[in-house]
């Protein structure tokens, strides 16, 4: 062991004197108020880490619509410039009639109305010219017929659909050409049958599922059917396929006219059919039509052709459809509807 002494404690730095209480003691610096920073925005002197997640929370939290993150070096949470907004989606009238839940009903207006009466006008005149210039027309409506049903039904783009239904509308046509109007059935129907069979084994050499297998089927079949029975145009008598493409005209114009004022549907049909009659009447007293045929009959033969183009007219306004279903669904089912009327009131009554 050391001889040396040990260390005394009065080296060490000596214990305060304890105060009593109430004693006056030396006051604390005065607090320094931080500044206020808006919620969620980073302080000045905070690095910047573009995406990292602030302490014990998410890298990008959730915001409502409309409330965008403001540009770098402003408080988070702020409304952006109007500048920097994204442009608002426009929405077509189906669009905003479906999100509002309205009438799945959309008349095709004025505009289709009138393509419409242009086209029957075309088939009225072409008629009486002869049955090559008739075709003209004619194939536009098929083609237009094709295109706007399956648009009608939701499928687009479907240009296979589109392009069998348009060759069977050519087939019924040629058919009919080589056949004449006296085996018109025959033609049409045998089209007809055919174009099933065909859309059946394409439809069962799809890999779709068999509810989408299912629905194309029935959409192509439709559609090649409405295309082909169009051609009654063309087996029609032409005196017939004049008047049936005024009536069908006069019927389309009325009602768009008057569902353009805003007035019931039910208003439309009551003062279109008269006017089909009408101008069925009109111009089987008019023009030079064949004889023996009184006006009841030509004003009957206009009442059926605007019957059935009012259907057409209707179910083109059905499940919301868009503009281009207007533009082509809504012109050409008018007149492809009314031709199995004008061919069967042609035969009968003339």
């Amino acid at each position: 062991m050391s001889n040396q002494p040990y260390e005394t404690y009065e080296t060490y730095e000596p214990y305060l004197p304890p105060q009593a209480y109430g004693a006056a003691s030396q006051p604390l610096p005065p607090e320094v108020p931080a500044a206020s920073v808006p919620y969620g925005a980073r302080s000045a002197g905070a690095p910047s880490h573009a995406g990292a997640p602030e302490e014990g929370g998410f890298a990008h939290p959730f915001r409502p619509w409309g409330h965008l993150p403001g540009p770098q070096g402003t408080g988070g949470g702020t409304t952006a410039q109007s500048g920097q907004d994204d442009p608002a989606p426009t929405l077509t009238a189906a669009q905003r009639a479906r999100a509002e839940g309205r009438s799945p009903v959309i008349e095709p207006g004025l505009q289709p109305a009138a393509l419409t009466a242009v086209l029957g006008l075309l088939l009225s005149g072409a008629a009486a010219v002869g049955q090559y210039a008739l075709l003209v027309p004619l194939v536009v409506l098929q083609a237009v017929t094709a295109a706007g049903w399956f648009r009608l039904n939701g499928m687009w783009p479907a240009r296979q659909g589109i392009a069998l239904a348009f060759a069977g509308a050519l087939v019924a046509d040629t058919a009919l050409l080589v056949a004449g109007r006296g085996n018109a059935p025959a033609a049409i129907l045998g089209t007809l049958g055919v174009w099933v069979l065909l859309a059946l084994v394409l439809q069962l050499r799809s890999h779709a599922s068999p509810d989408e297998r299912m629905y194309g089927l029935m959409a192509t079949v439709a559609s090649a059917a409405l295309a082909i029975i169009a051609a009654g145009h063309l087996a029609a008598d032409p005196d017939a396929v004049t008047v049936g493409g005024v009536a069908v005209a006069v019927a389309v114009l009325v009602s768009a006219l008057v569902r353009a004022l805003s007035l019931p549907a039910v208003v439309s049909v009551v003062l279109a059919l008269p006017a089909a009659a009408g101008a069925g009447f009109a111009v089987g007293e008019i023009a030079p039509l064949s004889g023996g045929t009184s006006g009841l009959q030509w004003a009957l033969l206009g009442l059926g052709a605007g019957v059935c183009a009012l259907v057409g007219h209707r179910v083109a306004s059905y499940d919301y459809p868009s503009r281009f279903v207007h533009m082509t669904a809504g012109v050409a089912l008018p007149l492809a509807a009314a031709a199995p009327a004008v061919y069967l009131l042609g035969r009968g009554l003339l």
